[in-house]
């Protein structure tokens, strides 16, 4: 760190421009006058005097009642307190403030739709692995590419259905369902016919617990590579309610797909 980044971090929890000048130079001095600060922080000689009254008020110098005045910092440990002290009382007023007014315009009769969008394929399948390691009820996961079942995923699937939870692998693409054809625990399934489309810009589809939702698409020509993927994700929202039910209507529940094809291993 230079002296232009440690003037920059002074800055950040507080002082001014021309306060941090003054604070370091008086580090460099030991002790000094206004003339002397000026000519080593290259400060304006007039700037120095409102700097070093402020500083002193803040608790970080000290004032000779000389001829002229003297000024001097106090010990690092000691700044370094103050500094701490002052952020974290800023930190918790303007916390309590941004708290108070947030109670004050909530609206308890307005139900919040968040849902959420993610690009790029490593932020995507974080996600993907989070919502399969959070479900407690069941797992659908479908995707037409093998590219895009990648091994922290398959982990995921296979642990939650280790776990018990009916977990569903959904896809066209045989690669992708002889990868799961060896998980007893996992039901591998192709999509109906009318479902079966190759080559096609889908991604990935999860669908946990019947109340959280993600789907994703590719950017065009983007198998293989898949740097552009794009995915919209929600939980326990009305929108992933209504996507939800179209899924089941479209092919049919999955959570009794899974059961049935369970037990009739």
């Amino acid at each position: 760190m230079n002296e232009g980044d440690a003037v920059e971090s002074l800055e950040r929890l507080g002082l001014t421009g021309y306060e941090a000048k003054v604070f370091i130079a008086l580090q460099k001095l030991g002790a000094g006058t206004a003339r002397e600060v000026h000519r080593v922080a290259d400060v304006p000689r007039s700037q120095v005097y409102s700097a070093t009254e402020s500083l002193e008020e803040r608790g970080l110098i000290e004032v000779q009642q000389s001829n002229p005045m003297r000024y001097r910092p106090v010990s690092i440990e000691a700044a370094r307190s103050t500094l701490r002290e002052r952020f974290e009382q800023e930190q918790e007023q303007a916390f309590d403030y941004v708290e108070t007014v947030r109670e004050q315009h909530s609206d308890d009769d307005e139900e919040q739709e968040d849902i959420w969008t993610i690009r790029g394929r490593d932020q995507i399948e974080d996600r993907i692995v989070e919502l399969v390691r959070e479900a407690d009820e069941s797992v659908v996961f479908g995707t037409p590419n093998a590219d895009l079942v990648t091994d922290d995923i398959a982990a995921a699937l296979r642990d939650r259905a280790a776990d018990g939870v009916p977990t569903t692998v959904v896809s066209v693409n045989d690669v992708v369902r002889e990868a799961f054809a060896a998980d007893e625990n996992v039901v591998v399934t192709a999509p109906p016919p009318m479902f079966e489309k190759e080559g096609s810009s889908t991604g990935r589809i999860v669908r946990v617990d019947g109340e959280g939702v993600l789907l994703s698409v590719l950017g065009e020509g983007e198998v293989p590579g898949i740097d552009r993927e794009t995915a919209f994700w929600s939980v326990g929202t009305n929108f992933a309610s209504v996507l939800i039910e179209l899924m089941d209507n479209s092919i049919g529940s999955f959570e009794e797909s899974c059961a049935r094809s369970l037990e009739n291993r």
